[in-house]
């Protein structure tokens, strides 16, 4: 397989990698159902960030655990793809990557709850 990068460089580079980006994000909005509900909560946490957070580092901690829940469930799911792609046997490290995926999923939306629970709780306090 050839590297679709050989030769380029500067802004084509950046143009081609954005492209590839950006089907990596319409892919897995369509083929991933957990995806497609982060997706969708996020479009309703990050604006509410702004009236919620009292200031930027509050507002930053809550859209970066929102986008951090959305980077680790993309790579959850090319984990899963990886390995269904490799076999759908059942196989114990098989069984093992996809749960550790799951585990790091998991402990992003413990994250995300954390940081918004905390800083509600922060802005309630304040009233």
């Amino acid at each position: 397989m050839t590297n679709p990068h050989k030769g380029r460089r500067g802004l084509d580079r950046i143009l081609k990698a954005t492209g590839y980006s950006a089907a990596g994000l319409r892919s897995a909005y369509g083929q991933e159902a957990a995806f497609r509900q982060e997706v969708w909560l996020a479009l309703l946490l990050v604006p509410l960030a702004f009236w919620l957070g009292r200031d930027a580092v509050e507002i930053a901690l809550l859209i970066g655990s929102v986008l951090l829940l959305l980077i680790v469930e993309l790579l959850n799911s090319a984990v899963e793809a990886t390995v269904d792609r490799i076999s759908f046997e059942l196989h114990d490290l098989a069984k093992r990557a996809k749960d550790y995926g799951s585990a790091a999923v998991a402990l992003a939306l413990m994250l995300c709850a954390t940081v918004w629970l905390a800083v509600l709780w922060n802005r309630l306090q304040g009233l």
